[in-house]
């Protein structure tokens, strides 16, 4: 039986993509995760995880991999609720990678408060019958989701890290953090508009960019 792990990175942050990972194994070959450290990948050092994610591509029979970018999340997000696009975007695209994947039984971490109702989304987008078992905290309930974690992980570090050295450091990305708040603050106020890396659509983005409107009127 080929078993897939799907989860995210990236999903409340200010700037950069979102990025959703799968991988599939043998069902009789999931426990090897466990012997090359595979974890939920909160609990990891970057460097752990770098070097935890490659050993899961050479083990792996199949990963996918795929980016939602800034541009894309605001474009579904403005349409309506936040939480409630956010979510919705977020089960199309892991249908969108289980589907190319194609294992027998997926593996989904739930971002909606309903688990069930989140794995009912992402089997409504499927075109072919795989069973999907959506839960919260999927990531330290199931390697192989682990596993998904940590590509996911990885990946969206290394855009990040991409676009600090074009741009510059802003911190984590997060709104709560306060550098973050600064370098975005302050770019506002330079070019008048968010930079092309940040979700227009963030709260976050739109306070800063009424506060600026209301200085220009002062």
């Amino acid at each position: 039986m080929f078993v897939c792990g799907v989860d995210e990175a990236g999903r409340g942050c200010v700037f950069g993509p979102l990025v959703v990972a799968g991988v599939v194994f043998d069902k009789e070959n999931i426990e090897v995760l466990r012997g090359i450290g595979v974890k939920d990948s909160k609990l990891l050092t970057p460097r752990e995880r770098r070097e935890i994610a490659e050993k899961i591509k050479s083990l792996a029979l199949k990963f996918k991999v795929v980016e939602v970018a800034p541009a894309e999340i605001d474009s579904y997000v403005l349409r309506g609720k936040k939480l409630r696009k956010l979510n919705w975007i977020e089960a199309k695209v892991m249908a969108k990678v289980i589907e190319e994947l194609d294992p027998d039984i997926a593996y989904v971490d739930a971002s909606d408060i309903n688990a069930e109702r989140f794995g009912r989304w992402v089997e409504e987008f499927l075109t072919k019958k795989i069973r999907v078992v959506s839960e919260h905290d999927a990531d330290r309930k199931w390697l192989i989701v682990g596993a998904a974690s940590i590509l996911a992980k990885v990946h969206r570090d290394k855009v990040i890290g991409e676009l600090k050295t074009a741009y510059g450091d802003f911190g984590s990305g997060y709104p709560h953090d306060p550098k973050t708040l600064k370098f975005l603050e302050e770019w506002i106020k330079t070019h008048k508009k968010p930079p092309e890396f940040a979700r227009k659509s963030w709260k976050t983005v739109k306070k800063l960019l009424s506060k600026q409107e209301k200085l220009k009127l002062q």
